[in-house]
C-alpha cells in the first residue's frame, strides 16, 4: 500500500475513534447528550470528508504542471471551504446538531495531525541523536 494512502487511513481510523468516544462521553456526562452525538457524527464526518478531498486534491495537483495545479487546487479550497460554512450554518439552524460538537469535529482532524506531527517529531529527533551517538 502507498505511504500517503497509509497515513490518511491512518488519520481517519484515529478520527473515527476519538469520535466514537466523544460520542460515549456525551451520553454519560451531558444533558442533552444526542444533540452532541449528531454534532460530532455531522462535524467528525464532513472533516473527514474534507481532509479526504484534500488528500485526494494534492495527488492529482502534484502530477500537473504547475499552473494548472495552482488553479486546481485553489478550486477545490474553495469547494471544501464552502461545504465547511454549509455544515457550520446547518449545525447552528438545526435545534438537534449542537453547534459546538460540529466544530469540534471539522477541527478534529487537524488537531489529530498536529499531535501525531508533534510526537512524531521527538521520535525522529531521537533516532538523529542516537545515529550521531552511534558514529
Amino acid at each position: 500500500m502507498n505511504h500517503s494512502v497509509e497515513l490518511v487511513l491512518s488519520i481517519v481510523k484515529k478520527a473515527i475513534i476519538i469520535l466514537a468516544i466523544l460520542t460515549i462521553i456525551s451520553f454519560v456526562f451531558l444533558d442533552e447528550p444526542m444533540t452532541w452525538a449528531y454534532g460530532y457524527i455531522f462535524g467528525g464526518l464532513i472533516g473527514i470528508l474534507n481532509f479526504l478531498l484534500l488528500a485526494r486534491t494534492m495527488e492529482r495537483a502534484v502530477e500537473m504542471p504547475s499552473h494548472k495545479a495552482q488553479g486546481y487546487a485553489t478550486v477545490n479550497y474553495f469547494i471544501r471551504f464552502a461545504i465547511t460554512g454549509v455544515v457550520l450554518i446547518v449545525a447552528l439552524k438545526a435545534d438537534y446538531i449542537n453547534a459546538l460538537a460540529a466544530v469540534i469535529g471539522i477541527v478534529l482532524i487537524k488537531l489529530i495531525i498536529l499531535v501525531t506531527n508533534l510526537f512524531n517529531d521527538k521520535e525522529y529527533y531521537k533516532r538523529i541523536f542516537r545515529r550521531k551517538g552511534e558514529n
